[in-house]
């Protein structure tokens, strides 16, 4: 058996990067960016729109999702859905 304990962080920036889904981040000083989140590791968030950004995590204060992501699914293994 696997153990599969993963953070709420993980999973919701997993969730959004497969489903694609349009985020705003809003920065620490104010700063927001629009893009589809491409990859993420312990300290950095990677997203898209018309070029790539990286992002150091310390410095992100919200990320908004177009849609909300049902975390349910992700957690026991199977594919992000989007709610509503």
């Amino acid at each position: 058996m696997t153990n599969k304990n993963h953070n709420v962080q993980d999973l919701y920036l997993n969730a959004l990067r497969k489903s694609k889904t349009p985020v705003v981040i809003y920065l620490t000083n104010g700063a927001r960016l629009k893009g589809i989140i491409k990859g993420f590791d312990n300290f950095v968030v990677l997203i898209k729109q018309d070029k790539q950004q990286l992002i150091y995590k310390h410095a992100i204060s919200t990320i908004i999702p177009e849609k909300d992501v049902n975390l349910n699914a992700e957690a026991s293994g199977g594919e992000p859905t989007l709610a509503g």
